[in-house]
């Protein structure tokens, strides 16, 4: 595998002088970048040029990551020609939430192959039921195969996303590329870091990823006790205080989810993922250090899960909400990341309104607030 990567700035123009010309077929690009593309997208329509034959994929962001380096309003691309892997794209509109399962069903029927080993899928941020999307992908994709991916962003604004459907920057879709064959190795982690705080409460009444009600009482009112003066800059300040989740007492899986939006004249909260009624909730707070080491223990287990190759391309997908609360320490774990992985790996990535990958092993979960990270590269 030739693997590069190249980020561009709206001052200094691209990282680069040049860029490779590895145009194919079996070369897959990948491009995070700010929203404001969709208005001006004049450095993606360059890269959509020059790889016409390539497999483009990418999304709208809360910050862009490259190397170990945050920017806003920017680029960052990765470009990687397989010599034994070959890819295909796929997509499927999500103009709802309603639309979200037979949208992920969708993606997995296209890509659906005996030689299929791994999915990035990305979707759009705000129309999507992440939960749905997700559990449409595991209807028919086998546990075998490893599928990551993450929810486009808008920074802390949740206004418009994008992701590339038919190499344009385009609202209301989740696109996906598939691998296949013996010889690509792909590597995922994703861990947290929050502190969980306050009473554990019984979802009582919720919709889909609606949450209406905990413990009998309405769940914007309970939230907003929480919060305090926070409460004013609601849903971006509900970032910083996501909800774990478990379906009882017994269960030791525990899921984040992050709001997206609040509605005062039911007292709801929509989240990224699915509110099960009957489901336990718990409110968690930020631990700076704990953060920065959850980003690493992704990185030990996507190192144990990847074939350890020297070229290795690492996405790295965390949450807006980690974002924000780390401020200008957010790049401690992006650098926590690299000093993890095999030497020599190359990083791109963005911040995100949800993050995609396996808890462990198997299916794959809908993940909120968490450093998420995978790991590409081929076998000779």
């Amino acid at each position: 595998m030739e693997l590069h990567t190249l980020g561009h700035d709206q001052k200094k123009g691209w990282s680069v002088t040049s860029r490779p010309r590895i145009d194919s077929r079996q070369t897959l690009v990948v491009v995070f970048g700010s929203t404001s593309l969709l208005d001006a997208p004049g450095p993606m329509n360059e890269l959509l040029e020059e790889y016409g034959e390539s497999v483009i994929v990418g999304c709208s962001t809360a910050g862009e990551i490259f190397g170990t380096q945050i920017f806003d309003e920017s680029l960052s691309a990765a470009i990687a020609r397989f010599e034994h892997t070959n890819l295909r794209i796929a997509s499927a509109p999500v103009r709802s939430v309603d639309d979200s399962f037979k949208a992920g069903q969708a993606i997995a029927q296209q890509l659906k192959d005996s030689t299929l080993r791994g999915i990035l899928v990305l979707s759009d941020g705000l129309s999507v039921n992440g939960s749905e999307l997700v559990r449409g992908l595991n209807s028919t994709v086998l546990p075998s195969v490893v599928v990551t991916g993450g929810l486009a962003g808008d920074g802390n604004r949740f206004q418009r996303t994008w992701v590339l459907q038919d190499r344009r920057p385009q609202s209301g879709w989740v696109t996906a590329v598939g691998f296949y064959g013996n010889h690509v190795r792909i590597g995922h982690g994703s861990k947290g870091g929050w502190d969980l705080f306050g009473p554990e409460r019984r979802v009582t009444k919720s919709k889909g990823n609606v949450l209406l009600e905990l413990d009998g009482r309405p769940a914007l009112q309970l939230y907003k006790e929480y919060l305090g003066d926070r409460a004013a800059g609601l849903p971006s300040t509900g970032l910083l205080f996501p909800l774990a989740l478990r379906a009882d007492q017994s269960d030791s899986k525990s899921l984040v989810r992050t709001i997206l939006a609040v509605s005062e004249e039911d007292q709801s909260l929509t989240f990224a993922g699915d509110i099960p009624e009957g489901s336990l909730a718990q409110l968690m707070k930020a631990n700076f250090d704990r953060l920065v080491q959850g980003a690493s223990e992704a990185a030990t287990t996507t190192k144990l899960s990847a074939d350890g190759e020297s070229c290795t391309l690492a996405i790295a997908i965390s949450c807006v909400g980690r974002r924000l609360v780390l401020g200008e320490r957010t790049e401690e774990e992006t650098e926590a990341t690299l000093e993890v992985l095999p030497k020599g790996t190359q990083q791109i990535g963005f911040y995100s309104y949800g993050e995609i990958s396996p808890y462990a092993t198997g299916a794959c979960d809908l993940h909120n607030q968490t450093m998420t990270l995978t790991t590409l590269s081929e076998a000779a």
